[in-house]
């Protein structure tokens, strides 16, 4: 396990939970992980229940995420949501760039790397994702396409945006699917993206930067994905929406 960096493992609701089914399962969270200080936890709602979770949450050890923002501050953004409104509710993280907003909202590396301008202009932190589909991976283009998504994404960020900025690898081929790439697969995507932040910004920058694994992360996977020396966390799905799941993925990561 890394010492260097502390894992962080963050739950992606997606479109589930009501405001009550939200409460629950929070709550069963902060009785079941009010132990853990070794990973910073972070639960991603979706905006209804931003609010309700924000109070739950507010002794614990529990931090909140939002599965989205825009870039724009304030305006006629119909369906859109701004850092100032997110701030109301205590929200540290938000994520950028998720492959299922790539594909059905047709986002680009731009807009992406606009937003995560826009998030840490507004002193919140990016988890920006990136990963290649199983069609570019068995072409042999995932270090093309993680590079072009990496260096588009992340563009205009100072180094010390950088290093306050999550980075997560989803191969799309692993979302949702019940596939995961092995150990090996994982752990050499994190190196080469690590290694491409130490050419883009510099070797400080990408020592501190903390690359989550996302693809099907389950507890039977969780310890040996955490385990490689370039893994420093889970953006986890499916498994997130369940009080036992979730946390058994966190307490088997340690």
């Amino acid at each position: 396990m890394n010492k260097e960096r502390k894992l962080i493992i963050a739950g992606n609701w997606k479109m589930n939970k009501t405001v009550a089914e939200s409460l629950d399962l929070v709550r069963g969270l902060k009785l079941d992980l009010s132990n853990v200080k070794e990973v910073d936890i972070v639960v991603c709602p979706p905006y209804t229940a931003l609010c309700e979770v924000s109070k739950s949450i507010l002794d614990s050890n529990i931090r909140l995420g939002a599965q989205n923002m825009s870039e724009h501050n304030v305006g006629a953004y119909t369906g859109e949501i701004a850092a100032v409104m997110l701030k109301e509710f205590s929200v540290r993280y938000v994520i950028l760039g998720h492959s299922e907003r790539r594909q059905y909202q047709k986002e680009s590396n731009e807009l992406i790397s606009r937003k995560a301008l826009a998030v840490h202009t507004a002193s919140l932190k990016p988890i920006v994702c990136v990963g290649e589909t199983l069609a570019e991976r068995e072409a042999g283009e995932m270090e093309k396409v993680l590079e072009t998504q990496v260096r588009g994404s992340l563009a205009g960020l100072s180094k010390e945006q950088m290093s306050e900025t999550v980075l997560a690898y989803e191969p799309v081929w692993a979302i949702g699917t019940g596939k995961t790439a092995s150990t090996a697969q994982a752990q050499e995507a994190h190196a080469f993206i690590r290694r491409l932040v130490g050419k883009i910004f510099d070797e400080t920058v990408a020592r501190r930067v903390r690359i989550q694994y996302g693809g099907s992360v389950k507890p039977a996977n969780a310890r040996e994905l955490m385990s490689q020396p370039d893994v420093d966390g889970a953006l986890v799905g499916g498994a997130a929406l369940e009080v036992r799941s979730f946390a058994d993925i966190i307490k088997s990561s340690i």
